[in-house]
């Protein structure tokens, strides 16, 4: 049972940390040790998130396909198989220690809508209360995902689930003991990061080159994105080796070093267990701005002269965008919903030559509305409207140079 000083810890786990790719079964062994570093983490105070993948592989072995599958609808009834297994594989460890389960499934659709947003982070956190004190188990729902719309990896869920919590401590698995210089096991002379302050720092000095097995979808590189995520909502981030998961409790408890002042020496040998840590950023991104540059899906584009460009750029524009700075709407939106943010550039002849992402939005009108009133007076929204909802086209803005 949480305490009020424990911290809130997401751990991810892929499909190959559960799943043999050699005999096709669950590793039972890793699973086990899961649940045994889960209760130990409960029984210090500290809150629980899983994130697991391997509802897929669990229909792959469940149906003796050693392939992966190649359509979207195999892809969805696989997942509708193998969740059922999954879920009751867990539910049957975790019962042993007399812990309850729940199982959250979410697509990006969820999270792209506001009040479907404030609703999963509602019922995570009463999973998690001392009333229900259940560990949630969260997978994307493949089962009615559709391409454009999904995650991706489960290494981008973990992190958008650890920012919707306000997680301390976002845990990678994988099959390595964290970030290299190159990879270890073909390089004898491979370094581990110990400590990584920013991702930038990370791309330039570590190997991303591993791919994932045929069970999972990600690699390293999948697992930067996702640190880069989670470290800008300030999270600190650990990749680890899914095999030993009681050392998941050795890491909270030695807690977040200062980058400043207390960071070890690469290769201390004191600074056990092996893993890296993601450092959570110094400049934490406010909730909301977080929320629609990484939560939210944006589905079209609103492109916007220079002159627009330069005052939502100021500080004091408040990040509101009026329609007469509106040049261009593409795609199809609802009110509400996330959009990317482009400036039409012009070359030295003052033609249009092309377009630049600035940022992201939240549209206060229907993509069909905002087609109506682009270049137009804030006054003249109501006339060609019959209604007029906001003098701005969007009021919440976050532009590339935040992040």
């Amino acid at each position: 049972m949480a305490t009020a000083g424990g911290k809130t810890v997401v751990i991810k786990l892929g499909t190959s940390s559960i799943l043999s790719e050699s005999t096709m079964q669950h590793k039972i062994r890793i699973m086990s040790s899961m649940v045994e570093a889960v209760m130990n983490l409960r029984k210090a105070g500290h809150r629980v998130i899983l994130v697991c993948s391997g509802a897929i592989g669990a229909g792959r072995v469940r149906m003796g396909l050693l392939e992966p599958p190649k359509d979207l609808g195999q892809r969805q009834a696989l997942a509708a198989l193998g969740q059922l297994r999954l879920m009751s594989l867990w539910d049957s460890l975790f019962s042993v220690v007399g812990i309850n389960v729940a199982q959250v499934l979410v697509t990006r659709t969820d999270l792209a809508d506001s009040n479907r947003y404030h609703n999963a982070r509602t019922t995570l956190e009463t999973l998690m209360s001392t009333a229900i004190d259940a560990v949630p188990i969260v997978n994307e729902n493949d089962t009615v995902s559709v391409h454009e719309m999904r995650f991706g990896d489960n290494d981008s869920l973990s992190a958008i689930t650890a920012g919707l919590v306000d997680a301390d401590f976002l845990f990678l698995c994988t099959d390595v003991d964290g970030l290299y210089t190159d990879n270890p096991r073909s390089c004898p002379t491979a370094r581990r990061l110990n400590y990584v302050r920013s991702i930038d720092e990370a791309r330039q000095k570590a190997s991303v080159s591993t791919m994932g097995t045929s069970f999972g979808t990600g690699g390293m590189q999948t697992k930067l994105i996702a640190a880069e995520l989670a470290t800008a909502a300030g999270v600190a981030t650990v990749i680890i080796n899914g095999e030993h998961p009681e050392n998941i409790a050795r890491i909270v408890d030695k807690g977040v070093p200062n980058a400043d002042t207390d960071l070890p020496e690469e290769n201390d040998p004191s600074d056990s267990p092996p893993h890296t840590m993601f450092l959570p950023s110094q400049s934490r991104l406010p909730a909301r701005k977080w929320r629609i540059l990484h939560a939210m899906h944006p589905v079209g584009s609103l492109i916007i002269d220079q002159g627009a460009y330069q005052r939502i750029s100021k500080r004091d524009s408040g990040g509101r965008l009026l329609p007469a700075g509106v040049v261009g709407v593409q795609g199809t939106w609802e009110r509400l919903q996330a959009v990317k943010l482009f400036v039409r550039q012009k070359d030295e002849n003052g033609q249009s030559s092309k377009d630049v992402e600035v940022g992201r939005a939240l549209a206060n009108y229907t993509s069909v509305e905002c087609e109506r009133i682009k270049g137009l007076q804030s006054t003249q929204i109501f006339e060609v409207l019959g209604t007029a909802e906001s003098c701005y086209i969007t009021d919440q803005i976050v532009l590339s140079s935040t992040i």
